[in-house]
Formats: C-alpha cells, structure tokens, sequence
C-alpha cells in the first residue's frame, strides 16, 4: 500500500491522542494487541482499537470488553489488505460510520478573512464553553474535565463569531505531525465558510508550532471542505458498534 510511512504516522497521531486524553483518568488500558480507552461521563474517545492485523483469536476478548464497556466503538483501518474486518462483521458488529485519513504537507500558510476570533481554552470557564458549544456541532459530549486535564497536552480551540461562540477545534502533536481533531460548527452557523476559515487558522497554527504534516480524519460532511484546502486521501476507517441485539 502506497504511503506507509504517511499511514502509520496518522493512526499512531490519532491512537497516540486516545491515550494522551485517557491516561488522566486512568481510563486507557492495553494488552499485546488490543486498547481501549472509555471516560464515565464523555462521549469521547471511548474507543477500542488494534495494534496490528485482527485474527479470529481476538473475538471473545473483544466482545468482552464492548460488553464491559457498552458504547466502545471499533476503528477498522482498512491498510491490511486482509478483509478481516470480516471477523468482527460475523460477530455481530455492524458498521456505524466511516471516514477517511487524509494528509497535507504543510509548505506555507493560508490568508485568513479574519471574520472569526480565536480563543485557546486555558481556563476552567473556557473550558465550560467550549464544552458547551461542542454537542451542539457534534452531537455528543466531551466533558470540561478532559480539557482541564489535558490543557498542557493538547491544543483546545474556542471560535466566535461576532462574540458569540460558534466553532471549535483541537490539536494533537506527534513529532512532527499535527492531527487536527474536532473541527465543528454549531448548525446555525453553517454554510457561511466558518469550517474552511478555521481548518486554515489550524494548519497555520501549525506551522507555527513547526510541525510539516497536517493529518486529520474527514467525515462525509468535511471532506469536500479537506479536498479544497490540498488534503490528500489516506486510507479508509471503518467504525463498529457492537449490535444492541448482541
């Protein structure tokens, strides 16, 4: 598969982010080939992923753990070239989403419009905003508990407009790759060019921080927006849910 290196700097940006946000709370655990992290309270990560390749044996580990953890959710990376996503569709996971990794070397910054302002979340009453504002764009919760802890690890960004809190994101760094994470607008605020405008204040924020590559994970709703700013497909995520019939 082309772009290995590419690949794997991605998936370990984006599992390295899981830990980083779980640790804190003693909510990341590990064997040989299986993590997991699941925060009481949060929905996010509360995911379970796997270091290599899937093979039957794992199975009954896993369905254990989704049992103890209701709500774990399963990232397929579709590199292996095995079809052993197979294995957890036999055993009753059921895919619940897709995305894609997508890459962009960082060569030079963007011009902004500078219809929006940008707030780094260092306080516990950011912290209560930005945790308010992000359901509301996404759909589920990431409690102000995770940002309090996590502050000094990861970049959390509050974005207004006109004053009034519209947006948010977030950045995690790996060497020299930055994953851009939680790019959202609340519904009212759509269509108006907000997402575009704060993926290019996050990739220059970037630079800034001397990173070289920009990875993030695009749903069906952002892709276009990542496909116009040069970002480049990757490879596929598949995301499971065990069935509730299960």
């Amino acid at each position: 598969m082309k772009n290995t290196d590419l690949i794997k700097d991605n998936i370990d940006n984006l599992t390295g982010f899981w830990k980083t946000i779980g640790t804190p709370f003693l909510a990341y655990y590990k064997n040989d080939s299986i993590a997991y992290c699941k925060i009481e309270n949060s929905g996010w990560p509360n995911k379970l992923w796997f270091k290599e390749d899937i093979i039957s044996e794992d199975l009954s580990k896993i369905i254990q753990i989704v049992h103890k953890n209701p709500g774990l959710i399963i990232p397929y990376w579709d590199i292996f070239e095995s079809n052993s996503n197979q294995l957890l569709e036999q055993n009753s996971f059921e895919i619940k989403t897709e995305q894609m990794g997508m890459f962009l070397k960082l060569n030079q910054k963007f011009t902004l419009q500078n219809n929006l302002t940008f707030k780094k979340v260092t306080t516990e009453e950011d912290a209560k905003i930005w945790a308010d504002v992000y359901p509301n764009a996404f759909g589920y919760v990431i409690s102000k508990e995770i940002l309090i802890q996590d502050y000094q690890n990861v970049h959390f960004y509050l974005v207004a407009a006109d004053k009034k809190p519209i947006g948010t994101f977030m950045l995690y760094q790996t060497g020299k790759d930055m994953g851009i994470h939680g790019v959202g607008v609340i519904p009212e605020m759509r269509r108006k060019g907000f997402a575009e405008e704060i993926m290019k204040f996050a990739m220059n924020l970037s630079i800034d921080l001397n990173a070289e590559v920009a990875h993030l994970q695009a749903s069906a709703m952002g892709k276009d927006i990542y496909k116009r700013l040069g970002f480049e497909d990757l490879f596929l995520i598949k995301n499971y849910v065990l069935n509730s019939n299960t």
